[in-house]
């Protein structure tokens, strides 16, 4: 006999399917055509887009594992098109932000933990068995590699390509790949930005701007000086230089 416990209070759209052993909470939110599979866990504050499709075991929305959580009223956001795979975790925020968000048309495969106040973006990929603290900010189309860990506060920038195994405690600007221990910049993510459109010539002016920034003598103070001044100004160029900015863990450094 199929057993699932739903809350009368659990506001569910059309078309989910809900599978056996399932426990839903009061005040969670579920959209349109989504697949729960037997054995999920969905706590109060879950919000869950439409066409979610979340596996065996997987807990959403579960108490931050963090000292300062007293009991308050947060949420964890799931976007449209996101899989959730086997045993992965996403906890809801405290009161630092109020939220976890995790966002459209995600890949977090089996075993993962998104911690308290974490904000993905769209298309972001996370590898068998990731681990990432607390208020950690992971940007779009972003790869991580199985078994990573990393620290509170990191910021991940935008199309990288993370090795398995990783550990992090330093901010990656966009679209790099990073490796080695202590975690370093290894080059560029060239076949990600081409799988996600990115043309021969935005290619070309991203390898110019980290051309001073990791294949040069310079720190990073004069590295940003010298972009500003020597590469012609792009989109590209400004976001790179604003990411190593407003870094709060300061960039990781070259292995080249």
């Amino acid at each position: 006999m199929k057993y699932v416990d739903i809350s009368p209070e659990a506001r569910i759209g059309n078309n989910v399917q809900i599978d056996s052993f399932t426990r839903i909470h009061d005040d969670v939110e579920i959209g349109d055509n989504c697949v729960i599979h037997s054995n999920v866990t969905i706590f109060p504050g879950a919000r869950i887009g439409d066409g979610v499709t979340l596996f065996p075991g997987a807990v959403i929305a579960g108490v931050p594992q963090d000292l300062k959580f007293r009991g308050e009223k947060t949420y964890a956001y799931i976007g449209n098109g996101t899989s959730i795979h086997e045993c992965a975790t996403v906890n809801r925020g405290t009161a630092s932000t109020g939220k976890t968000i995790v966002g459209e048309n995600c890949l977090i495969m089996a075993y993962c933990h998104v911690a308290h106040d974490c904000v993905l973006g769209n298309r972001v990929i996370m590898s068998n068995a990731s681990q990432i603290a607390g208020e950690v900010h992971i940007d779009d189309a972003a790869v991580i590699g199985g078994g990573s860990l990393i620290h509170q506060f990191c910021h991940l920038g935008r199309n990288i390509m993370l090795q398995g195994g990783a550990l992090v405690n330093k901010d990656i600007p966009p679209f790099v790949k990073a490796a080695r221990e202590p975690i370093s910049y290894v080059g560029l993510n060239t076949i990600g930005m081409h799988r996600n459109g990115f043309s021969d010539e935005d290619i070309a002016a991203i390898a110019e701007v980290y051309r001073y920034l990791y294949l040069s003598d310079l720190n990073v103070t004069n590295a940003v000086k010298q972009i500003l001044e020597k590469v012609p100004q792009s989109p590209f160029r400004d976001e790179i230089v604003d990411f190593v900015n407003n870094s709060q863990r300061g960039v990781i450094r070259s292995a080249i």
